[in-house]
């Protein structure tokens, strides 16, 4: 995430560094209830565990170089944005092997349908990464530079959000909800634009453009012959070959269906 600086007034570096603290919070705050209310524990597999260390390491490389950019710290900001260029590719890599993991095992979410659950969870790594990609191409334009950074980073609020919201009482529309979810921070910041400027950033527009984009995918192929045949391919011998790919789980034993 190198950047350079003078391209944006000052008094945009409090909204950035304010919202990576916020962005940061919420996945904090996310995990830690799924955690407490026993939805997960320390017994998880270690596949799951290495997840966690590498998601969890790029929130903190967010958070350290939105810091490090509005204090000034510009060289080392520079440094450590090498670092999180490479740290994606850990991130698809780890967030692809836990979603094929989960289909195979039959254990995916039950207020997601298991097909869309297979081609929605790698594709949003893809549209974050596409994001980042971009983001580091325009390392130069500061202004670009830390708002398609951000959009980014909403992408990657779908989970903690999901943990945070009601989930099963939004069932058949999980998906499309956390998919809404993490729209809002992108419409905060065109909204703080518009205050401060007087106008949106176009790099909003290209983030907004993004994420549609990634719903109009996941849709068309998670009901297509292309996401059939993928999640044959991907279940074949394993026990999530007998679940239905596209119908829902039932719900866990003791838990009050609507």
């Amino acid at each position: 995430m190198a950047t350079q600086m003078g391209t944006l007034p000052r008094s945009d570096d409090g909204f950035f560094r304010t919202g990576a603290i916020v962005m940061t919070l919420v996945i904090i705050a996310g995990f830690s209830l799924n955690f407490i209310m026993g939805r997960s524990s320390f017994s998880a597999p270690p596949l799951v565990h290495a997840h966690a260390v590498i998601f969890m390491g790029w929130v903190a490389i967010y958070l350290a170089q939105n810091i490090l950019a509005t204090g000034g710290a510009i060289a080392l900001h520079r440094r450590l944005g090498w670092i999180g260029a490479g740290w994606t590719l850990l991130m698809i890599g780890a967030g692809c092997a836990v979603t094929i993991a989960m289909v195979q095992r039959g254990t995916v979410p039950f207020f997601f349908l298991p097909q869309q659950f297979l081609i929605f969870d790698p594709l949003s790594l893809l549209a974050f990464a596409g994001l980042t990609a971009a983001a580091i191409a325009l390392r130069r334009q500061t202004d670009w530079h830390r708002r398609l950074h951000f959009c980014a980073m909403s992408i990657l609020l779908a989970p903690a959000l999901g943990r945070l919201l009601p989930m099963p009482l939004i069932a058949p529309w999980a998906f499309e909800a956390s998919f809404a979810s993490t729209l809002v921070p992108m419409a905060i910041g065109m909204a703080a634009d518009w205050r401060r400027d007087g106008r949106i950033h176009p790099a909003w527009h290209w983030g907004l453009a993004a994420n549609f984009a990634f719903l109009i995918l996941v849709e068309a192929v998670t009901y297509s012959s292309i996401g059939s045949a993928l999640y044959a391919a991907v279940t074949a011998g394993t026990p999530g070959a007998a679940v239905a790919p596209l119908a829902y789980p039932p719900f866990p034993p003791g838990f009050a269906q609507p």
